[in-house]
């Protein structure tokens, strides 16, 4: 009996528990939780990046964990030796509904099952010039997101949405501002970076403008998308739909 009690025990013991909370609700919950811890390390969007000190969370692959309970341990204890410092404070739900917010980021698209086709959707996006603002693999502009794995961060509806309601949800790295300095010269573009006694913007040409804020007479902030809205057919929303889902980097 002894024997069995004691396998009982190391059964349930190596048996690792089950994400109890992967609603709708909990991956949303598990994105603000995101947006409010992790960002300054993994980027807005996770993929990290030059300014950002952490890794990709994009990709599905975690060099530390490969469960949704090894995943937890990791978010909660961190990893000894990097930035990566844990979050011992934040209660368990919110620590499972973090996990469950990584695994949708890198959930596979059934390119087939989309009613668009990815070929004719890059012809819109090349026709649109979308590269004038946005960046896929190296190539375009910075003044929009970098696509080139958009595809691995929203699922086809939430892509949908962007196109047809661009000033639903806008991040804060996507704002705009407007400043008139003391002499009245009225300077436009994207908020980049702001604290207490300064703000940085970059401009329609890309050049990156500093100003102390005691020398300026006003700033005004925009929280609306600058993506221009183009008229689109259904057949020509749901090509381009099914290109940018399948943007998720030459690594994918």
């Amino acid at each position: 009996m002894l024997l069995l009690l004691v396998a009982f025990a190391t059964g349930a013991a190596a048996e690792e528990p089950e994400n109890p909370f992967t609603s709708a609700i909990d991956v949303r919950m598990g994105q603000r939780q995101f947006q409010s811890k992790c960002t300054s390390c993994h980027g807005l969007d996770a993929t990290g990046g030059e300014e950002a000190d952490g890794p990709d969370l994009t990709t599905g692959r975690f060099q530390h964990a490969s469960t949704d309970a090894g995943l937890h341990d990791v978010i909660r204890d961190g990893i000894e030796g990097t930035s990566m410092r844990g979050l011992r404070r934040a209660g368990d739900q919110e620590i499972w509904q973090l996990v469950t917010y990584l695994r949708t980021l890198s959930d596979a698209v059934d390119l087939a099952a989309l009613p668009g086709s990815p070929e004719a959707g890059r012809a819109v996006f090349e026709r649109l010039d979308c590269e004038r603002c946005h960046m896929v693999e190296g190539r375009g502009g910075r003044l929009g997101p970098d696509l080139s794995r958009v595809g691995g961060r929203r699922d086809p509806e939430e892509l949908a949405r962007d196109l047809t309601e661009p000033s639903a949800e806008v991040a804060p790295r996507w704002w705009t501002v407007r400043v008139t300095r003391a002499d009245g010269t009225v300077i436009e573009g994207l908020r980049m970076g702001e604290d207490t006694f300064n703000l940085r913007i970059m401009d329609g040409e890309e050049g990156l403008r500093s100003f102390t804020k005691a020398s300026l007479r006003s700033v005004e902030r925009g929280r609306k998308s600058t993506m221009p809205a183009e008229p689109l057919a259904d057949a020509e929303r749901d090509d381009l739909v099914a290109y940018l889902a399948s943007l998720r980097g030459s690594d994918s």
